[in-house]
């Protein structure tokens, strides 16, 4: 049993040594995050590659495979929020044309769990993909979910460094209180070169069954977007009807 339970280990440290920093990796890298020898992890990464959780690819790297993002995509709450909020961004994404996003609370980061996109887009690449995990203090999303959420984790973030991702990114903890004080009051929040440079984006908060935040949604744009206040109103309402469908659906 210890053995089993020692592989066991070995393989999810493998997996875990994937991240938004390290999306592809190679051997020597694995080994040298997971500190396994070379030849265990060699057998480990052949197994892996086997089941479907990693793909190898030309270049020799790994990358993490479609079977994680098959399991990951049956967890139940995520699931249920992204069919109630689908339709939805749907129809955002076809008044927008612009990059939509719906985000989670993953720890103390912002998982994105859908986006929507043109296959061409003006302005600067958007940084967020499906999976990622980005740092709540530099995202429109991630700050609206520390706005709306418990207390604990605003000042565990708060107390944390806040590390400069791009020109707008703020990193005063004393501007980012303010800020989220701000986005209780008004319901969204508009950031202009925070994770980014080059890009705006626009976020609102939606609420499940018993009020409390559980994801936000946003637009991500040019930042020299003309009309950000009215995009603003604009994921603000698309955000209250997902939670208003979410009240009614009972899921969450």
């Amino acid at each position: 049993m210890s053995q089993s339970i020692s592989s066991l280990a070995r393989a999810l440290s493998i997996l875990e040594s994937f991240s938004e920093d390290r999306p592809e990796q190679t051997l020597g890298q694995i080994v040298d995050e997971t500190k396994i020898p070379p030849a265990t992890a060699h057998r480990y990464l052949a197994e892996l590659v086997k089941w479907g959780g990693l793909d190898r690819t030309g270049r020799g790297t790994y990358t993490v495979g479609t079977r994680l993002w098959q399991l990951g995509a049956l967890a139940p709450k995520e699931r249920q929020l992204r069919d109630v909020a689908l339709p939805v961004l749907e129809d955002l994404f076809e008044t927008t044309h612009e990059v939509v996003h719906l985000v989670v609370l993953d720890g103390s980061r912002a998982l994105y769990v859908e986006r929507l996109a043109p296959q061409s887009r003006r302005g600067a690449a958007v940084s967020s993909q499906v999976g990622y995990r980005l740092p709540l203090h530099a995202t429109g999303p991630g700050k609206v979910l520390l706005a709306f959420g418990t207390p604990t984790l605003r000042e565990a973030v708060l107390s944390d460094e806040l590390p400069k991702m791009a020109s707008g990114t703020i990193t005063d903890p004393d501007v980012l209180r303010k800020v989220l004080s701000d986005i209780r009051t008004t319901g969204f929040v508009i950031s202009r070169n925070e994770m980014t440079e080059g890009n705006a984006s626009a976020a609102a908060p939606v609420f499940g069954k018993d009020g409390s935040v559980v994801a936000a949604i946003s637009v991500v744009v040019p930042a020299v977007h003309p009309n950000l206040a009215g995009l603003a109103q604009g994921v603000r309402v698309a955000a209250a009807v997902v939670s208003r469908s979410l009240r009614q659906d009972g899921r969450r």
